[in-house]
């Protein structure tokens, strides 16, 4: 079946169509984006402005009509930090459901951890044993650790690149004494979070998800995304730590022509190799593999293992006629939630 995958995340908003059905790899059909970046529509209140909430339901519409129109059996659309941690989040989704007909599901931090490491343990399987997921995302950074298909510890951290540029590093390039600061509040916020992670030991595989680790590890010498996604890609510290002292001084402009970095996440890249940085030094890590998949795939692969194929074909373009609880409808389990129970959103 084809299936449509609606993330509104902090950087953009992204419509990704996979064909696949349970038990097989999901196969990316076709996707629809725009760098809608709602964290520079908040108002000094952190809630989203009527001009936001326009922006993102025109690109909810779009994509409703977009997964209609490739014959997309089902859709399932979720939230992040953009989102949940805006002030008036409930309202914004609210609304959003009331104009397009779309339910957004919000993920929780925690759910946001625990989906995209299921997306890297699939990636690597059960051979890799022990494994260690970091994804850094445009409002927060999620680690979660684990043996089995759900980790046993996700956590969910304010250290989004975008969150993070917009709040230390105003200037471009940025002062000297802001980046310092900015270096020691991660490197602080990442101990912390570290302490949860000690019971569980050293990871056998450790793994970087997320367009900003893809970024540093292309900027580092890894292969292209022309490469394919079977290409084996790493971002190794030495070379990291020589990357954040050369990003330091450089202003954004100079840093989108680097090679795999655009100019939508240019401005980012610097808090996000800090981020990538600390935690690597955190978890005593000298290098991570970098896994294709991540959060979307995490949701896509939840979704097929709970769907029952009872829907009797493509969906109609009207807003009615998208199901607000489809049948199969996402189950998502957390970390540590009743020792692996689900927790339906």
């Amino acid at each position: 079946m084809r299936l449509g995958v609606l993330d509104i995340g902090s950087n953009t908003v992204h419509l990704l169509l996979v064909d696949a059905h349970p038990g097989a790899r999901p196969v990316p059909y076709a996707s629809h984006k725009r760098p809608l970046q709602l964290v520079t529509h908040l108002d000094d209140d952190g809630a989203i402005t009527d001009e936001g909430q326009r922006l993102l339901v025109e690109f909810v519409l779009e994509a409703r009509e977009f997964a209609a129109r490739h014959r997309a059996q089902d859709l399932l659309a979720f939230s992040t930090s953009a989102i949940r941690e805006s002030a008036n989040g409930p309202l914004v989704l609210e609304h959003v459901e009331e104009q397009t007909g779309v339910a957004l599901r919000e993920l929780s931090g925690r759910q946001e951890a625990s989906m995209t490491y299921l997306a890297a343990r699939r990636w690597y399987g059960w051979g890799a044993g022990s494994l260690l997921d970091l994804d850094i995302g445009g409002g927060s950074f999620e680690l979660a650790q684990g043996q089995d298909e759900l980790p046993d510890v996700a956590v969910s951290v304010p250290l989004g690149a975008g969150r993070l540029t917009r709040d230390w590093l105003q200037t471009d390039p940025p002062a000297p004494r802001r980046v310092a600061a900015l270096r020691a509040y991660i490197r602080d916020t990442v101990q912390d979070a570290l302490l949860e992670f000690l019971p569980y030991g050293t990871p056998h595989v450790a793994t970087g998800t997320s367009k900003t680790f893809r970024s540093l590890a292309r900027v580092c010498g890894a292969a292209p995304s022309a490469a394919g996604p079977y290409a084996k890609r790493k971002l190794r510290r030495s070379d990291l730590s020589q990357l954040v002292q050369r990003l330091s001084g450089m202003s954004a402009a100079d840093i989108s022509r680097l090679d795999g970095v655009s100019a939508l996440r240019a401005p980012q890249l610097l808090a996000g190799a800090l981020v990538a940085e600390a935690a690597m030094e955190a978890f005593d890590l000298k290098s991570l593999r970098i896994c294709p998949w991540a959060l979307r795939e995490g949701l896509i692969l939840q979704r097929f293992d709970t769907l029952r194929f009872d829907t009797p074909g493509p969906l109609p373009a009207g807003p009615e006629t998208y199901p607000q609880e489809p049948a199969g409808a996402l189950v998502l389990a957390v970390a540590g939630e009743s020792n692996g129970s689900a927790s339906t959103t």
